[in-house]
């Protein structure tokens, strides 16, 4: 019961939480905190799960439903507002830059004490919460510590360990499931009108990765690159083959971030220039080659992480492949992820043993890993496939 107007909180079906599939846990407890039961509210959470669990989605549904005046109905102006970020109470932090820097953090730890202008609750969502640098999470500490009375600060991140041990103490945290594969189909078909067949391969695909699952059903084009890296494990024959095959791997990610990318670049250029009065009669401002020489610099950095967001799906879609080879090997009985692969992976499932399989998938994590530890993609990439060429991934 929502105590500002005495009705029933919405089901976890409906309203605001309708898009959380497979997370009623989850979806409980918020709805406890927006209800303001006993011990149930708190003003830092720490939402955490799997890629595609849905994280951001929580953390603005609960956004969504601590200002609506029905505890999260979906449909009035604040709900609305706050699900698509232009709720004056509730700020959005993200980035498509590899980090948060310190400087970002203290300009929305300093927005973070201003009091409500309409709503209930000064709402500050980190969306990615595990990109904060060091020097960045040691800013946000004592705004999570001590917050203003009516802020509530929510951070999102794959794992707990992914934030700083002092932050991670002083949050409450919260843990999303992987969607089931059922679920997952049926909101596409539900929210997005995609017909069964093509959800239901969108959602296998994707193993429970919402967002992925909805690009997949609705991009023809993302369909295509996903078949192109899955024929890679047959063109690995040789050193050459292998190096070849990553220079075009590499080199379609960079395309794909490139693209994304371009437009948008094009309007923040055009923006800056006109804001700092490029073209215009008279002197040129002694700052514009510095402002836009950040702006540049800043937009490498985008289509960076872009372009390494492309390749780790790449890297997913090859460790689909080799789960279902071992699968396969192993007789465990389990549905393949590639069903429409089902010959291919059994004739390859038939060359190599367990152990090899198991190699080329530690080849797909040692990549992983080496792109995180900013290794350069070309040749992270390059080492990977020759380890899966070869069974085993290169020292």
């Amino acid at each position: 019961m929502n105590r500002t107007t005495g009705r029933t909180t919405p089901a976890a079906d409906r309203g605001v939480w309708a898009e959380l599939v497979g997370q009623s846990a989850a979806v409980e407890v918020l709805r406890l905190a927006v209800t303001g039961a006993a011990h149930a509210m708190t003003h830092a959470w720490l939402i955490t799960g799997p890629p595609g669990s849905g994280r951001s989605n929580a953390a603005r549904a609960f956004a969504a439903a601590l200002q609506c005046p029905d505890g999260g109905c979906g449909a009035c102006k604040a709900c609305r507002t706050a699900l698509s970020g232009a709720h004056p109470d509730v700020t959005l932090i993200s980035t498509e830059k590899l980090s948060i820097g310190v400087k970002e953090v203290r300009e929305y730890a300093r927005r973070s004490m201003m009091a409500p202008t309409v709503g209930h609750w000064q709402v500050v969502i980190v969306e990615d919460a595990d990109r904060i640098t060091e020097a960045g999470a040691n800013a946000l500490l004592k705004s999570v510590e001590e917050p203003a009375p009516a802020t509530v600060w929510i951070l999102c991140a794959p794992t707990p360990d992914d934030v700083i041990p002092t932050i991670r103490s002083r949050t409450r945290g919260l843990t999303l499931t992987t969607p089931r594969v059922r679920d997952v189909a049926t909101l596409l078909e539900r929210r997005d009108g995609v017909d069964p067949a093509t959800a239901d391969a969108a959602a296998r695909a994707a193993q429970g990765h919402i967002g992925r699952a909805r690009h997949l059903a609705r991009d023809d084009a993302a369909r295509q690159r996903r078949r192109e890296v899955l024929r890679i494990p047959s063109q690995l024959g040789s050193i050459g083959a292998c190096l070849r095959a990553a220079a075009t791997l590499v080199s379609a990610a960079q395309t794909e971030a490139t693209d994304q990318t371009a437009a948008v670049e094009a309007a923040e250029r055009a923006e800056l220039e006109q804001a700092l009065g490029v073209g215009t009669r008279g002197a040129r401002p002694r700052n514009t080659a510095a402002a836009l020489k950040e702006l540049e610099d800043e937009q490498k950095l985008r289509v960076k992480r872009l372009q390494r967001d492309a390749i780790d799906r790449a890297l997913t879609e090859l460790t689909t492949w080799y789960r279902d080879v071992l699968s396969v090997q192993l007789g465990t009985g389990a549905e393949l992820v590639n069903v429409e692969l089902a010959d291919a992976v059994t004739a390859e499932a038939s060359r190599a043993t367990p152990d090899r399989t198991i190699a080329r998938i530690d080849a797909i994590l040692a990549c992983r890993e080496a792109l995180a530890g900013n290794v350069a993609p070309q040749l992270a990439v390059e080492s990977m496939l020759v380890g899966l060429g070869a069974g085993e991934p290169l020292d």
